[in-house]
C-alpha cells in the first residue's frame, strides 16, 4: 500500500508538470500569434527620407502606397459576392468565370501604383467601388424587374454576345495590324474594342492580344488586369487617367474649369468614354446607369452613398469631353 505522504507528493508533482506544460503551450500560441501578426506587417525602408513599404504578394516592389491599407484589408470575398450576387445565375452568360481571386490577383499588380491604396482607407474603398461600378454597368444583363434588381447583375457577361462587325480599323494596319479572320469585338471587365485597343492593351500586359483577343474571355485575371490598366492609364498624352481624376491627383487647368471638368466620379466617365456619354444632359441613360452602380456598390461595400458627394461631381452631364470619338482612336476608345 502506498503511503498518504507519497500519494500527496505524486499529486503535487503531476500538477506542477501540467502547469508547466500548459504555460509552455500558451507561450507557444502567443508566439505563433505574434509571428502571424508580424507576417502581415509591411517591410519598411527609408529612401531619401521617404518611407517605402513592401507587403508581399499583394503590394510588392517598395512603394509608398504599400504603406497604406491594401485592398484585401477592406474588400473581401463576401463583399465581392454581394456586389455581383447574380453573376452565376443560370441565365447569366459568364457563369463560373468571374471571382474574387481573379480580381484581387489582378489588382495586386497595380496596388503599388496607387490602385485602391491612395490615401486613407475610405479613399481606397471608394476607388474600388468606383472602378467596379464601371465594370458592373458594362457587364450587366440586369433590367428593371430582374430578380434582385437591375444592379445585382454585374459581371453577367465577359464578351459581346452578337457582334455585328470585326472592329478592324485599317488606319492602324502598320502599328496594330488585324489578324485575318479575328474579331476585335468587346471582351473583358471594361470591354476592349478595336484592333488598336487590343494592341495597346496587349503591349502593356505583355500578351499578344492582337493575335489572340480571346485571351480576355478565357482568363478572368487577365480581363481584370486589362480593365485596371485602362483605369490607371491616361487615354492620351497630357490627359489624366480615371484613377487620377478620382483620387485627386489631377489638377484642372483654366481650360478644364471653363469646360466644367472637375475631379470626381463624373470625370472618370469623361476620361473613359468622352463624347460617347458626356455633355449630353442629365437624362443620359448610360451615364446614369454607371452612377447607379457606383452608389449601389458604395452601400454594399460599407461606405454609404452619402460619401459620393454632390450629384454634380457624380455626373459628366455638362462636362465638355476630354476626348472626341471623331479624333484618331486611342486606348480610351471603347467603340
Amino acid at each position: 500500500m502506498v503511503s498518504k505522504p507519497l500519494l500527496f507528493f505524486v499529486l503535487l508533482l503531476t500538477m506542477a508538470l501540467v502547469v508547466c506544460q500548459t504555460g509552455s503551450l500558451v507561450t507557444a500560441e502567443e508566439e505563433g500569434s505574434e509571428t502571424s501578426s508580424s507576417a502581415r506587417k509591411p517591410l519598411v525602408k527609408i529612401v531619401k527620407g521617404k518611407k517605402l513599404c513592401n507587403k508581399g504578394w499583394e503590394c510588392k516592389g517598395w512603394s509608398a502606397y504599400c504603406c497604406n491599407h491594401t485592398i484585401s484589408d477592406f474588400f473581401d470575398t463576401y463583399q465581392f459576392e454581394e456586389l455581383f450576387s447574380k453573376r452565376n445565375s443560370p441565365v447569366a452568360h459568364a457563369v463560373g468565370f468571374w471571382d474574387y481571386r481573379s480580381f484581387i490577383t489582378a489588382a495586386a499588380e497595380y496596388q503599388p501604383l496607387g490602385f485602391g491604396t491612395t490615401g486613407e482607407k475610405l479613399q481606397g474603398m471608394k476607388e474600388v467601388a468606383a472602378f467596379l461600378g464601371h465594370v458592373g454597368s458594362k457587364t450587366s444583363c440586369g433590367y428593371g424587374v430582374a430578380t434582385g434588381g437591375p444592379l445585382a447583375w454585374g459581371l453577367c457577361y465577359n464578351k459581346e454576345m452578337s457582334p455585328d462587325k470585326l472592329y478592324c480599323d485599317d488606319y492602324y494596319k502598320l502599328t496594330y495590324p488585324c489578324t485575318p479572320g479575328v474579331s476585335y469585338h468587346g471582351r473583358g471587365a471594361l470591354p476592349v474594342y478595336w484592333n488598336y485597343n487590343y494592341g495597346q492593351t496587349g503591349e502593356a500586359l505583355k500578351m499578344d492580344l492582337l493575335s489572340h483577343p480571346e485571351y480576355l474571355e478565357n482568363n478572368a485575371t487577365l480581363a481584370f488586369q486589362a480593365a485596371i490598366w485602362r483605369w490607371m492609364t491616361p487615354p492620351k498624352k497630357h490627359l489624366p487617367s480615371a484613377h487620377d481624376v478620382f483620387v485627386g491627383k489631377w489638377k484642372p487647368t483654366k481650360n478644364d474649369t471653363a469646360s466644367k471638368r472637375t475631379p470626381g466620379f463624373g470625370a472618370t466617365i469623361n476620361v473613359l468614354y468622352g463624347d460617347q456619354i458626356c455633355n449630353s444632359g442629365f437624362d443620359n441613360d448610360e451615364m446614369n446607369n454607371i452612377i447607379s452602380h457606383y452608389l449601389y456598390y458604395l452601400d454594399l461595400i460599407g461606405v454609404g452613398r452619402e460619401e459620393a458627394g454632390p450629384h454634380e461631381f457624380l455626373s459628366c452631364a455638362d462636362q465638355e469631353p476630354f476626348t472626341s470619338s471623331s479624333a484618331p482612336p486611342s486606348s480610351g476608345s471603347s467603340s
